[in-house]
Parts: structure tokens; C-alpha cells; sequence
């Protein structure tokens, strides 16, 4: 065998080496949370690995203490209408940004990715007091404005959009087609792709958010799964195999999510790379 070729070999196999051990490094807290919601405690303060015979009595002792439909519920009704808010808000946005292009528009995009650099927390405080003061406390209207457009899923439409053919758009007008009309007809199925991997972040975003929805609605009816979980953590005695049953029922939705929507997540990325 050629120095070259073995050259090459080992650099294959140190590639996929090191892309093995990041990917279990990735996924071991997921499986600790899980194979942790089939013990007790002491087992899991132990270290232990394997899963035990306690699961039922984590999820009895978790439903007992939390009203876990109502969190299930009100992270699913809220995730799903971000999700359909935030994509139309977002793309519209992004295909207008790309498609008509002036110097306002495009000073605008500027200032939108100058508001990516800002953390959340930095905004947090005048946000609630704005809210406050406009009576948006325990509203579902509070609780999805200032996520309802994202400087970063209007600059992944934008991206997209400039995939968009340009003679498609001038054809379509020629035929008569509207400006909307274009954007529904041809826009939106051609970026199916685009759109399925701005779900999927959309989503596991929504279902995650765990600071915004507890300073903006403040009752129990309202509360979301990981605010269920930060309750689990309240108290001075901790069941720890309770908490890793709720954060498993917690993750579920997120990995199920992405799995089914991972061949069209990777399709976009690549697109948007190209």
C-alpha cells in the first residue's frame, strides 16, 4: 500500500473516531436523563447507569405532584402556534428583504443583525415593564410578541430566498400573478425544506423557553413543562428519579421532533452552505 493511501486511511479513521466520541459525549445526557427516570434517588446519586425497576413510581409520584397534562398542553398549543407565527411572520420578512431590495430595507437588515448580538437578559427587564405598563401580564398575546419574528429566522429566509430564481418571479408576473400570489404559489413550495428545518428550531426553541414564560405569566394554569421541571427542583428534599421522569417526558417531544424533520433540517443546511 502507497505512503498516500495510508496517509489518507488514517486520516479517515481518526476523522470518524473523533466524530464518534462527540457524538456519545452529545448524547450521553440524554440517555443519563433517561435511564435516570428508572431510578430512585440513592441509585442515581450513586452513579448508577443501567436502568432500574422505580420508573412507574417516578411517574406516579410526578403526576401527583404536577399537573403535567395541563403543562403538556399549554407547551404544545404554545410551541405549535409560535411555530406557525413566527415561520409567516419570518418568511415574509425574508423573501421581502431579498426580492425588494432599497437602501432602508437594507439599513433595517442591518440594525436586525446588530439585535442578534444582544442577549435576551439584556432586554428582559424594559420588556416587562413595557409589557406591564401595556397590561400584556398573563395574555398569550404577552407571551408570544416578542418572539413572534427573530433576527435570525428572518436572515435564514433571506438566505433562502436568494436561492429563489429571479426569471421565475418575472414570468410569474407576466402571467399575471400578484406579489402574494407569488410568494404562496411558488415560494412556499419550493422552500419546503427551509421551512421544515426553521420548524424543527422554531419548535424545540418554543418548547424550551423557560425565562421569558416565567416572568410573563405568573399562574399556575399557565405553566409549561419546563417550568413543571424547575418546580420539581423547589423544596429542600429533591426526588431526583421524579425530576428525571419529568425531564425525559420534558425532552421527548423536542428528539421526536427533530428525527422526523432531520432529513429535510440537513437538506436546508446544506442548501443554505451552497
Amino acid at each position: 500500500m502507497r505512503e498516500g493511501a495510508v496517509t489518507k486511511y488514517t486520516t479517515r479513521i481518526v476523522m470518524y473516531a473523533f466524530l464518534i466520541i462527540v457524538s456519545l459525549i452529545s448524547v450521553f445526557p440524554l440517555y443519563w436523563a433517561f435511564i435516570s427516570a428508572f431510578n430512585n434517588t440513592q441509585q442515581i446519586l450513586g452513579g448508577r447507569m443501567i436502568p432500574s425497576t422505580h420508573l412507574m413510581e417516578n411517574l406516579r409520584n410526578l403526576f401527583a405532584q404536577q399537573d403535567v397534562l395541563n403543562a403538556l398542553k399549554n407547551s404544545f398549543a404554545t410551541s405549535l402556534l409560535q411555530v406557525v407565527l413566527s415561520l409567516t411572520i419570518s418568511s415574509i420578512a425574508g423573501y421581502g428583504f431579498e426580492i425588494y431590495h432599497d437602501k432602508y430595507k437594507d439599513g433595517l437588515m442591518g440594525i436586525l443583525m446588530l439585535a442578534m448580538m444582544v442577549p435576551f437578559v439584556a432586554v428582559l427587564v424594559p420588556l416587562f415593564q413595557m409589557f406591564s405598563k401595556a397590561n400584556l401580564l398573563n395574555t398569550w398575546v404577552g407571551f408570544f410578541m416578542p418572539s413572534l419574528a427573530t433576527p435570525f429566522l428572518i436572515m435564514y429566509f433571506r438566505n433562502s430566498a436568494r436561492t429563489f430564481p429571479k426569471d421565475t418571479i418575472e414570468a410569474a408576473r407576466i402571467d399575471g400573478l400578484n406579489e402574494f400570489q407569488i410568494f404562496v404559489k411558488m415560494f412556499v413550495p419550493m422552500m419546503q425544506p427551509t421551512y421544515a428545518s426553521a420548524a424543527t428550531i422554531t419548535f424545540m426553541n418554543a418548547w424550551n423557553s423557560y425565562l421569558w414564560p416565567k416572568v410573563i405569566m405568573q399562574t399556575a394554569d399557565a405553566t409549561t413543562m419546563p417550568m413543571l421541571v424547575s418546580n420539581l427542583m423547589a423544596g429542600y428534599v429533591i426526588d431526583y428519579g421524579v425530576v428525571m421522569a419529568g425531564v425525559t417526558i420534558c425532552s421527548l417531544p423536542t428528539v421526536i421532533i427533530f428525527f422526523l424533520l432531520q432529513k429535510s433540517f440537513t437538506n436546508a443546511v446544506a442548501g443554505a452552505v451552497k
